[in-house]
């Protein structure tokens, strides 16, 4: 259901959609878009100080929100209508505190990324407050093809005025769906495209060689990139566009990434310090091509699905990138406890290791890890299906581990569970989808009375009665059922 704008207008709802938030449209055609948050933003929110209180005599309760009379419906807050109608008494009193930028800088901070875009279009007092770049850290807007362009009366198309997100100070782009055109035309539309655009994200797009070729060389201050389900881009095209400036990338689903691509980007970015990499094509080979500079500035790897790499891979891995403190081989299948073997012997570093979706890992793995990964935080083990409570008791060693992930790891039982009650230094626990474990094993785990987040989602032993007994016990604990 709409609800009405400012100038009486129908204006829709703003309302999440999978996890993105729609930007509704806007009076001055910056046309409809999404934005996407990390959770850094939402903690900073929930964490910064209380607005200044209003003097005793304003401090009266403040009526239902409304735009241009009618109810909000995304926003629980009062907003007010006219200016006029935000507080009792004379309207005189009342003007002030509706457009108090110093109340509104304190007020703002507490509506998230969605209701910030409906009192947007209260006033123009309002947006001036909430277009302030500080109110859009850490957001990235999405654009699909069709939102970039207007329909005007005689038919043609005309790109979409783009001078808002300019004045949020937006650093970050997706853009879904474009094509090489839609990316010439979103540069020379957005004024902070040349020097102000840090990260770029294309994704189901037909960006060809030319294009990409093109973008990288306008937008100069592109340092992060990433490219997913874009297949009409060749390894060609990654010789010719990647800039040594790049300090970020991540290529997923592009079918003609292979060997020569990795080539390409060992050879073309020397200060790359994160490469996330989804190719089924890709062979222990291209994991040789990392030189002496990557192995120095690089400190991130995810290689995800990467069905050929082998323990031969793995080893390509230890000798090239020395320094890595994240490394991801989730989906790798064909990884085994040697490989592992040889991450912990020689990747002693690493605070983040990702072994999901790989079948072929035992307890014997988690031996190594436990014995030689003394500054390991997080490790995903989902899918492991071989790990059974052996595994867990080696775990149980680990003094610096805070987040572990064992969802659908089928052989768990609550014997292992017993095991870690002992790591005092867990925050998150994930046991979704174990079915061995019971009520009365998992009730165990009030003992781990730090553990900030628990997620018990498609377990069988996690019954009503167990989430009431975690809310008594674990009051600080955000547990998923």
């Amino acid at each position: 259901m709409s609800s009405p704008g400012v100038d009486g207008d129908p204006k829709p709802p703003c309302l999440p959609r999978n996890g993105l938030v729609k930007l509704p449209g806007q009076s001055n055609s910056l046309g409809a878009a999404s934005i996407t948050g990390t959770p850094a933003v939402k903690n900073r929110l929930c964490q910064l100080p209380p607005p200044p209180l209003p003097p005793p005599s304003l401090a009266a309760p403040l009526p239902r929100a409304t735009l241009a009379g009618g109810p909000c419906p995304s926003v629980g807050l009062p907003l007010g209508g006219p200016a006029s109608s935000l507080a009792p008494g004379p309207p005189a009193e009342r003007l002030p505190l509706a457009i108090d930028e110093k109340i509104l800088n304190g007020l703002f901070w507490y509506f998230s990324a969605c209701e910030k875009c409906v009192l947007a279009q209260v006033c123009r007092a309002w947006r001036r407050v909430l277009y302030q770049p500080k109110f859009w850290a850490g957001l990235t807007p999405v654009l699909h093809a069709k939102e970039l362009y207007n329909v005007l009366p005689s038919g043609e198309k005309e790109f979409v005025n783009l001078q808002g997100f300019a004045t949020r100070g937006f650093e970050g782009f997706c853009l879904v769906g474009v094509s090489d055109l839609d990316i010439c035309e979103f540069i020379d539309n957005y004024a902070l495209s040349k020097k102000g655009v840090k990260a770029m994200s294309l994704k189901r797009s037909t960006i060809t060689d030319a294009g990409l070729e093109v973008m990288l060389e306008q937008m100069q201050g592109v340092v992060r990139l990433e490219l997913s389900g874009c297949n009409d881009f060749t390894e060609a095209g990654l010789w010719s566009s990647l800039s040594a400036r790049i300090t970020s990338l991540s290529v997923s689903d592009c079918i003609n990434v292979a060997d020569d691509a990795i080539a390409a980007i060992s050879q073309l970015l020397p200060n790359l310090a994160e490469l996330s990499l989804q190719a089924y094509h890709v062979t222990d080979t291209a994991l040789a091509y990392f030189t002496a500079r990557q192995g120095h500035s690089t400190h991130t790897l995810r290689l995800l699905s990467c069905w050929e790499i082998t323990n031969h891979g793995v080893v390509n891995v230890v000798h090239s990138l020395p320094n890595l403190t994240a490394l991801s081989l989730s989906g790798c299948s064909k990884v085994t406890d040697d490989g592992v073997e040889l991450v912990a012997e020689n990747l002693r570093k690493l605070r983040s290791l990702d072994l999901s979706w790989c079948p072929r890992i035992t307890d014997m793995a988690l031996e190594y890890v436990a014995c030689d990964l003394h500054r390991l935080e997080e490790l995903v083990l989902d899918r492991c299906v071989r790990i059974t409570d052996t595994g867990l008791s080696y775990l149980s060693t680990m003094s610096s581990l805070r987040s572990l992930y064992l969802r659908w790891c089928c052989q768990v039982q609550d014997f292992g569970l017993k095991h870690l009650l002992a790591m005092r230094s867990l925050r998150l626990l994930s046991l979704a989808g174990c079915p061995l474990l019971t009520t009365s094993g998992l009730s165990g785990l009030v003992q781990l009375q730090e553990l900030e987040e628990l997620e018990l989602t498609n377990c069988p032993g996690a019954t009503p009665e167990l989430f009431k007994y975690f809310s008594q016990h674990l009051p600080r604990c955000l547990v998923i059922e």
